[in-house]
Formats: structure tokens, sequence, C-alpha cells
């Protein structure tokens, strides 16, 4: 058996609930309300989409807002990227502790630390290289995961677990290169809903994906205590004008129980990469509003929390991760 440990096992979305059908529903009415005035506010395109759960675990639509787009998904796609190898991994057809070697001409600036060494030949293990890609959103570690799971593979995946939209866009010389390719609002929202529900890759990967989405912290995590940002996972992204960012929000008993799902663009402002960016800033009003909303209905001991954060421990290793 593979303890899943502090995240829910699939189909497990139902305990703690200490809330009433009606509560949630004006929970759902003040987040959609608080998005309209950020969207009015900030400006900008916006695709989105936001659920809160009933009681029941039933997650129902609190924001829709031109989810079915296509859109750039930047660097929201390198969670999709990371499940596609954590699935070879629990396939076992790859290991975790399999090694990379990081050269000059595999280097890519940007996001990430890869690039800022001066200097390479390092052997870098496929874990390594998923927290660097997840946590840091390192840019070179998708090169480097293309090395052993070229983007057709990553797509074809994806569209068995029936996305149509989440593609990473291989280069046609050479597929183990790639860009990130496209999505929509609904499946990045369905992509993070089936990972916390444990129906995108194993308990242990699962349990590993989520431990490294606690990285950045300048959108929807930026106004959040430690506990809370230890209880929200996000995903961000930016390319050109867009500001993205996608996630989830759990409880105290790490049931999750709000999915989100930000693709946003305003022109003018791509040279912004930091929190003063208008999207950003909109994020992160917005993260408070939603943790604000998620803590009233199912309120958490959160300074018992903050000294026990045993959701952001490795994950158990299941026999398909071991040497």
């Amino acid at each position: 058996m593979v303890d899943l440990g502090p995240y829910p096992r699939s189909g497990d979305l139902t305990g703690g609930a200490t809330t009433s059908t009606e509560c949630t529903a004006q929970a759902r009415g003040r987040i959609r309300r608080a998005y309209r005035r950020e969207v009015a506010r900030a400006g900008g395109s916006w695709h989105a989409l936001v659920t809160l759960a009933d009681p029941d675990g039933t997650h129902r639509v609190a924001v829709e807002d031109a989810a079915d787009e296509v859109v750039p998904a930047a660097s929201v796609n390198k969670a999709a990227i990371a499940c596609a190898v954590l699935d070879k991994v629990d396939r076992g057809a790859l290991r975790l502790d399999r090694t990379l070697e990081l050269t000059a001409d595999t280097v890519l600036y940007g996001d990430g630390i890869y690039h800022l060494q001066t200097v390479w030949g390092d052997r870098l293990t496929l874990a390594n290289v998923l927290t660097a890609m997840l946590m840091l959103s390192d840019n070179t570690a998708v090169r480097l995961c293309g090395q052993v799971c070229a983007g057709p593979e990553i797509n074809e995946y994806l569209a068995g677990k029936g996305f149509t939209h989440t593609r990473v866009e291989p280069l046609p010389d050479d597929p183990r290169r790639m860009f990130l390719g496209t999505t929509t609002a609904r499946e990045t929202h369905r992509l993070l809903h089936k990972l916390v529900d444990g129906s995108m890759v194993s308990p242990a990967a699962t349990r590993f994906v989520l431990s490294l989405l606690h990285g950045f912290t300048d959108g929807v995590r930026r106004e959040m205590s430690s506990a809370e940002r230890l209880r929200t996972v996000s995903k961000y992204g930016a390319l050109d004008d867009g500001r993205h960012e996608a996630g989830a929000m759990f409880d105290a008993d790490r049931t999750p129980r709000l999915i989100f799902s930000f693709f946003a663009d305003l022109p003018g402002h791509g040279h912004n990469h930091g929190a003063t960016h208008p999207l950003v800033a909109a994020h992160a009003r917005l993260g408070r509003r939603m943790r604000d909303e998620v803590g009233a209905l199912w309120p958490t001991a959160s300074t018992v929390e903050a000294a026990n954060p045993d959701h952001v421990r490795p994950p158990t290793v299941g026999p398909a991760h071991r040497p």
C-alpha cells in the first residue's frame, strides 16, 4: 500500500464538512462578486473557472468566464509535463533517481536557477529536475524532462486523460524540445481537480507534485500566513502580456475545497514580472478572498498546522519509484 499522507485519496473529497449548502452558495456569490471587481479594476482579457465545494464535496461553479477559449498556457503547463513524466515513473519506464546531465546547450534563460550557475556539467536526478520545474518554474528543467518524456509522449498522455486543448508544442526537428503550448481555463481546472482527487498519477506521485506547488508567493498566495500558504497550492505562468495561475485550496483536513484557474492578458505590462503587475495584484486580492471564504466555511487550527506542516514532507516512496 502507498500512503498518500495528507492529501485525499481518489473519491475521498467529503470529510470534515462543518457548514451548510446555503453557506457555500453565499460564499460562491461573494467570490463571484470579488472576481468581477478585480477584473474591472485590473482590466485586460480574462479566462477563468473557480469552483467551491458543497459540504458533500461536490464542486460547484463560483466563477466561469470564457473558460473554453484556447489560450497560451505558459508555465502553468509545467504541471501537466510533471504529471506525464511521473506517469512514466508509475509505469516503471522511468525512475526518480535517474540522472541527467546539465550541459551548456541545455540551459534556457528566464525563470529558474540552473541558468545562474555560469558553469555546468552537473548530474541531476529526475526528482531534482521536477522539483526545480515546479517550485521555481525552471525553464531548463522542461528541456531536461523532454529528454526522458518527449513532447509527443506528453500530448499522448494528456489525450488519454481526456484533455483536448492542453498540449505542449514539440519542435519539428527535435520533439524532445518543446514550447509550453496551450490549454483552456476549464481544462487546467480539470487537471487540478484530477490531480487532487488522485486520478492523474499514483498516490505517491500525487503527493510529490502537490508538495512542490508551494514555491510561488507573489500571486494568489501572497497575502496569506505561512499556515494558509501551506494549505494552498498553485502553479504560476507568465508569457509576454499574460499572467496566469491555477491551483487548489485545502481545509484543515487537507480536503480540497476550492479549485481555481486564472488566465489573463494585459497589454503594456509585459516587462513587469513582479508583484506590482495589475494582474498579479488582482490574483493576490482574489487569493485572499478565496482563502477567507474557505477558512470561514471550514475553520482551521492554524497554529497547530504551522507547527506541524506534514503535508509538505516528501511523499512515501512506492514500489515504482524505488531504484
